[in-house]
Order: structure tokens, then C-alpha cells, then sequence
């Protein structure tokens, strides 16, 4: 491997020849052997974006030449096409504003640039130009996962909510029995349980496209503390308009650059609103799971798709890994929310210094529930199958259908015939009409299955 000299202002550092990074770099790579986890890819693209919309909105401005602007610009569009993906390898577990991997973009950019036009771009001066650090980062965050969110998780909701409708048209006529506290509670029609997760999801849903308008609010052009220094007036405005047009999505510059530098709330807001999808996804995943228990021993009310053997030593054993998938995504988004809400506690003075780790499990957090969402649509809930005849030979034996006798024989009277069932082993009829409280025909008229959903 041969090696060329680059510096900055501390010194001339050895960089790697076949590499387009500079000195800044190199100095974090060297300085940061942390673990494995990188910078997001999410957060790369959205630094490109930036960057190609900042050179636009100097050239604009008449600050940036025009042909360095372009060189910049095409240079970035490169990076967005995945043309360079091995020149973004810095960690997460670096500098708390993200300086390390802001410089990685501008060196990598101006390096592109300078090889693609024949001349001299520089990454603090051109690329990073009306910039820093303290802002750029800030507003990748956003840009990141707004995108990844619009893109790939709400049509991922979207598509779990349509198939959840067709399964309880598919099962509006079937009766089940109910369960609260895990025990025999009253009759309702299976389509009205599926459409409590129906109802979960739109409301997740609803609470995520308003969470996600506040990250449409943009820290760039406040640099380094929030007050503009060295950004000409017009550029906060003229860059987010710039990114708006790239992505489709209506960023706009933030009102109060201090507040968009240190606080993190939109991404407290947001990811909370992750975490209620991912609580929600649990309750399904376990309800699911629940029902199609067994089959001989368990609940066994509906089938679920049989996609792989479920145990290295019981032959024929079948599992529910889809929903066992889902669920340990819920675990690591709710335990990714304590690490945003946490970092983002810590804005002290006029900067988080946070932001990386903020980053890195916001975009984790999304990418988890578009694909966990996708896999467990398609590769579980899409089969789901009613077995009715559980479902009635359980609603038949439930002692809860007692409860639609309360207003005829009192809810004590009620209350004895289902503690005599029970506790004799027979049937709820069988109990009521020894008790005397009903005739056979007086019971058969009251216990209707259809009347109490």
C-alpha cells in the first residue's frame, strides 16, 4: 500500500494513495479504533446533498466561483450515486459534533472536485464554505431521517395498514371469543380484533408525519454558535430551498439557529414516536404469536406461514420467527430511545455534542422497522388463517357468555351458574337451568354469540 502526504493545520499526516480523504480524516481514523459501527449511510447522503445545495446557494450568492461550485456539485452528485461507497469509514465514536465526519465529506468532495476539473478546490474553504460543523451536522440529522422516513418507513405502515383491512374484510363474519388479563372474557368478531391493530398502526402512523415536520426545520446558517458568522445573509434560506427542491420535502431554514444548534428535542419527538410504533408492533407480534400457539397444546384460534423447521432437535416443530423477529426490533428501538433521549439531554451552552450516537440510532431505528415491518407483512401476517372451529369449540366453552345474562338473572345469580360450570364441569346452559334461573329454551333465546358483538 502506498501512501501520499496531505496536511491541515496541525501537520502533514500519511493517507492512504488509493483513498480520496485528507488529513482530518486519517487523524480520526487513527485517533478512533472504537468498535465497528460507522458513520450511517443515511447520513453521508444527506452531507452530499448539503453539500451540493450549499455550493449552489454561495454560487447563487455570488460567493463561490461558479466553476468550483459546479466541480462541487458534480463531485457531490457522485457520492449520491454510490460511486465512492469505501471513503466514509470514520466511527460514530468520535467528536460529539460530528466535526470528523463533516471534514471527511469536504475532503472527500474537494479531492473529487480538483480530480474531475483540473482545479483547486479546498474543503474548508469551498465545500465547507458558509458552513460549520455545528450546523452542517445538525441538518444531515434531519435530512437523514426525514428522507428515511417519507421513503421508507410510512409506505411500510402504509402497506401493513392495507393488509390488516383486508383481513378483517376477509373475516367480518367470524366469531371469537375475547380475552382480557390473558383469561375468557366476551365475544367479539375476529375482524374487530384485527382491527384494533389496524387502529394502533393509523394512529402510530398519525403521531410519526407529525413528528416529522419538525425536522423540516433546518440548523444550517447559524455555523458555529447560532449567530451566522462568516454565512452571508439569504444563504440559510436559499440552501434549504435548495434541499427542499432535491428531496421533495418542505425544509425550511429554522427560526432560532441557538435552538437548532443545541437542542435535539425534534429528535427526541420523533423517535419517541418510533418507540410507539415499535410498543405497538410488540402487542400485535404477541398477540399473533399467542393465538396461533400450540397446535395441539396452545391457543391455536388462527395459522400462521410455516417458513422454516423451528428446532435442531424436535423434528416438525414450527415456530413463529417473524413475530419473534419483530419483537427483538422492538427492543432495540425502545432501548435506542433511551440513548436519544439521553444524548439529547446533553446540549450544553450552544452546542450538543451528542449528535453522532443521536444519528446512528435514529437511522438504525427507522431502517429496523421499515425492513421488520416488510418481513413480517409478507412472510407472516399476509398468511394468517382463521381456524374457526377452534375459535368456536372456545367461544362454545367460555364461561364469559354468561355476562349477556346479567340483565335477566342479576349478576349474582350469573356469577354462581359460572363459578357451578367451572367448578362441576359442565356446561354454562347446563348450570344455568339447574340453578332453576332459566329453561333450556329461555337460554338458547338470551346466549346469542352474534347478538353480544
Amino acid at each position: 500500500m502506498g501512501y501520499r502526504i496531505e496536511h491541515d493545520t496541525m501537520g502533514e499526516v500519511s493517507v492512504p494513495e488509493e483513498h480520496l480523504w485528507g488529513a482530518q480524516t486519517q487523524r480520526s481514523l487513527e485517533n478512533f479504533r472504537i468498535s465497528t459501527e460507522t458513520m450511517p449511510r443515511e447520513i453521508i447522503e444527506a452531507f452530499a446533498i448539503l453539500k451540493k445545495c450549499a455550493a449552489l446557494a454561495n454560487r447563487d450568492l455570488k460567493k463561490l466561483d461558479p466553476e468550483k461550485a459546479d466541480a462541487i456539485v458534480k463531485a457531490a452528485e457522485e457520492i449520491l450515486n454510490g460511486v465512492y461507497p469505501d471513503e466514509f469509514p470514520l466511527k460514530v465514536w468520535q467528536t460529539g459534533s460530528g466535526t470528523q465526519s463533516n471534514m471527511n465529506v469536504n475532503e472527500v468532495i474537494a479531492h473529487i472536485a480538483a480530480k474531475n476539473s483540473g482545479i483547486a478546490v479546498h474543503p474548508n474553504d469551498h465545500v465547507n464554505m458558509s458552513q460549520s460543523s455545528n450546523d452542517t451536522f445538525p441538518t444531515a440529522m434531519h435530512i437523514a431521517a426525514a428522507v428515511a422516513l417519507n421513503r421508507d418507513l410510512f409506505p411500510a405502515v402504509r402497506m401493513m395498514i392495507s393488509l390488516l383491512e383486508q383481513l378483517e374484510q376477509q373475516n367480518a363474519s367470524v366469531i371469537k371469543i375475547g380475552r382480557t388479563h390473558l383469561m375468557d372474557a366476551v365475544p367479539l368478531r375476529f375482524s374487530q380484533e384485527i382491527s384494533g391493530w389496524r387502529g394502533m398502526l393509523e394512529k402510530d402512523l398519525q403521531y410519526l408525519e407529525e413528528s416529522c415536520t419538525h425536522l423540516y426545520e433546518l440548523a444550517i446558517g447559524g455555523t458555529a454558535v447560532g449567530t451566522g458568522l462568516n454565512c452571508p445573509e439569504g444563504f440559510d434560506g436559499l440552501c434549504a430551498w435548495y434541499i427542499a427542491q432535491m428531496t421533495g420535502l418542505p425544509f425550511e431554514p429554522a427560526d432560532n439557529k441557538f435552538q437548532a444548534l443545541t437542542s435535539k428535542s425534534a429528535y427526541v419527538h420523533v423517535h419517541g414516536a418510533l418507540k410507539a410504533l415499535a410498543c405497538d408492533l410488540m402487542k400485535m407480534a404477541n398477540d399473533i404469536r399467542w393465538l396461533a400457539s400450540g397446535p395441539r397444546c396452545g391457543i391455536g384460534e388462527i395459522h400462521i406461514p410455516e417458513n422454516e423447521p423451528g428446532s435442531s432437535i424436535m423434528p416438525g416443530k414450527v415456530n413463529p420467527t417473524q413475530c419473534e423477529a419483530i419483537t427483538m426490533i422492538a427492543v432495540q428501538v425502545v432501548g435506542n430511545d433511551a440513548a436519544v433521549s439521553f444524548g439529547a439531554s446533553q446540549g450544553n451552552f450552544q452546542l450538543n455534542v451528542f449528535m453522532p450516537v443521536l444519528a446512528y440510532n435514529m437511522m438504525q431505528s427507522v431502517r429496523l422497522l421499515s425492513d421488520g415491518i416488510r418481513s413480517f407483512a409478507a412472510n407472516c401476517v399476509a398468511g394468517i388463517q382463521p381456524d374457526t372451529g377452534r375459535m368456536q369449540e372456545n367461544l362454545n366453552r367460555s364461561l364469559m357468555l354468561v355476562t349477556c345474562l346479567s340483565p335477566a338473572i342479576g349478576y349474582e345469580n350469573a356469577a354462581k351458574a359460572a363459578h357451578k360450570a367451572y367448578q362441576e364441569h359442565l356446561t354454562l346452559k347446563q348450570a344455568v337451568v339447574s340453578l332453576g334461573f332459566m329453561s333450556e329454551d329461555e337460554y338458547d333465546r338470551e346466549v346469542d354469540p352474534e347478538k353480544m358483538v
